[in-house]
């Protein structure tokens, strides 16, 4: 009897924290006749809140007699958490909602959202969900979890603890294997520190501080007919007269070239030319286009092919520019060129690097998708899209690259990204809960062959730490998303990159001394501390996760 009391309480306090730090947030709306209660169901126990009694506490910060007998199993701090929950508007309209959640990747959500809330009778809420949203969101100025709750097509929300708990489990093994991984990095990066004789020769400055070069912003408007593509580009041109080596900078989903403004000015400033394309099927305008209905997917699978080729049309271009525009001419060094990417945009320099889509990989690990806690592996499963055929997308002129929380796990996997010869830097955030450090960033790396590679973790990083806030966003990201001191993260990569291309563009050895963790120790700060390395296998990976 003590233990099904005990089993009772446990499963008790699952559900009211399941709930209150926002399972049900990642629902975001049905009419008159909807949902009445909210049942927690944990195998053949069944324990129910009504939905009056969650909207007497959001309203008026009264705990009533229902809800009474649930709240000692959450704290205060919970609590609090579940009131603002239920009450923060959601900035999307009506339209804007149902475009997203009729597209492959929204009811790839829904298909996994259905698993844990479920209508009354323990069927999957795929189709409610769907429309509770849609619905709920007509009303915009009360578009929050609560108006949800109350717009569910039928009289009971069912959420499935078993599933519930399943998510969990894997949610904390995948947790508890990426903070052992970081640990491992942590550690032996502090390990790698050099002799204080070494330091007493190098004099460590702050590279993120601004560089001496003034610089120029020109914009020019590229059409590749061949692939009837148009598309801006903006290009900074440091003020010299000599040919400058040049580093190309791709944007993630949903960005645009303004994404990454900041690194490009001070990259300039430094006396780099930096050329940064605006992709247009993946860019901040397609998903507008998303959402006012004008196009019906957040992203066409061939971005995966056309976004490599924009910057070698990109490079083609400015090849051009340099014979025949008194603007370019003589300052271009088209010898020495990097290129720097975000997410999909780490994708297309890890592509232009060398990595071919790797469709066996892609064909082996999608179909898994639906219990998989990469939310990355939306994207690249769209390859299996594509017609199967090898793609040329890497470029011989680029001769370093860095990827920035790329996805790239499962589109090149261990086979494609061992064939990149060329220097690579890949930073990831800890925290990304997107392109998920330990899948996309501190695995791969354990897969490159190319010796000079570095891996940086900026601890506490999220996927939207290093993207500066674009005058152009659709949907404005949420602060607790982006995370902490986002202007520390942009300071990292700023301090980074450029020391990383003066040695492997411009080929200064002088700057080689900054990537180390001396300089990484110098720059590193609270609450988002800097580790690096420059090596890593599987064993050890494996040996961590014991």
């Amino acid at each position: 009897m003590t233990h099904l009391i005990n089993q009772k309480t446990v499963w008790l306090k699952l559900a009211l924290r399941i709930f209150s730090i926002g399972l049900l947030p990642t629902l975001t709306a049905y009419p008159a006749f909807g949902a009445e209660r909210l049942k927690f169901n944990y195998g053949l126990l069944e324990r129910s809140i009504p939905i009056s009694s969650l909207e007497t506490y959001a309203t008026t910060g009264k705990v009533d007699n229902d809800l009474a007998g649930y709240s000692h199993y959450v704290d205060k701090k919970q609590l609090t958490q579940l009131r603002k929950v239920l009450l923060t508007p959601i900035p999307l309209n009506q339209v804007e909602v149902s475009q997203f959640l009729y597209t492959p990747i929204g009811e790839r959500l829904l298909e996994k959202l259905g698993k844990v809330i479920q209508t009354e009778s323990h069927l999957s809420g795929f189709y409610a969900i769907r429309a509770a949203l849609i619905l709920s969101a007509a009303d915009q100025k009360n578009f929050t979890l609560l108006n949800v709750l109350r717009q569910f097509p039928a009289s009971a929300i069912s959420i499935n603890l078993d599933q519930s708990l399943a998510i969990a489990e894997s949610l904390q093994n995948l947790v508890n294997q990426t903070q052992n991984a970081v640990a491992l990095i942590n550690q032996q990066s502090q390990q790698k520190v050099t002799t204080a004789s070494t330091l007493k020769t190098v004099s460590l400055m702050d590279l993120g501080k601004t560089g001496s070069f003034g610089f120029s912003k020109q914009t020019i408007t590229l059409n590749d007919l061949s692939r009837q593509r148009r598309f801006p580009a903006d290009i900074y041109l440091p003020t010299t007269q000599t040919p400058r080596p040049i580093i190309v900078i791709s944007h993630g989903l949903g960005s645009d070239r303004t994404s990454f403004a900041y690194l490009a000015e001070h990259l300039a400033s430094y006396g780099f030319v930096v050329a940064v394309p605006e992709h247009p099927g993946s860019n901040s305008k397609q998903i507008q286009a998303l959402l006012a209905g004008t196009a019906d997917t957040i992203t066409n699978p061939r971005e995966l092919i056309d976004r490599p080729l924009d910057i070698k049309f990109l490079l083609d271009e400015l090849t051009r520019l340099s014979q025949s525009d008194s603007t370019f001419k003589g300052r271009l060094n088209l010898e020495e060129i990097g290129v720097v990417g975000q997410s999909f945009g780490g994708y297309t320099a890890l592509a232009l690097a060398g990595a071919k889509i790797n469709f066996q990989q892609v064909k082996a690990d999608c179909p898994a998708l639906k219990d998989t806690l990469n939310v990355s592996l939306l994207l690249q499963c769209l390859a299996l899209k594509l017609p199967k055929i090898q793609y040329n997308l890497s470029d011989q002129r680029i001769k370093a690259a860095i990827a920035i929380n790329p996805v790239d796990s499962s589109i090149f996997g261990q086979a494609s990204l061992s064939q990149i010869k060329i220097p690579v830097m890949i930073v990831s955030g800890s925290a990304d809960t997107v392109a998920p450090a330990l899948a996309e960033q501190i695995q791969p790396f354990t897969w490159l062959t190319t010796p000079n590679k570095y891996l940086v973790i900026i601890n506490g990083g999220t996927h939207f730490s290093t993207i500066a806030e674009s005058p152009n966003a659709t949907v404005p990201v949420p602060s607790q998303v982006i995370g902490s001191s986002p202007a520390l993260a942009r300071h990292y990569v700023k301090a980074l990159s450029v020391p990383f291309f003066e040695t492997y563009i411009a080929e200064q050895s002088i700057y080689l001394p900054y990537l180390s963790t001396d300089y990484i120790n110098t720059i590193s700060q609270q609450p988002l501390p800097l580790s690096l390395i420059k090596s890593l296998t599987d064993e050890q990976l494996q040996e961590a996760f014991k």
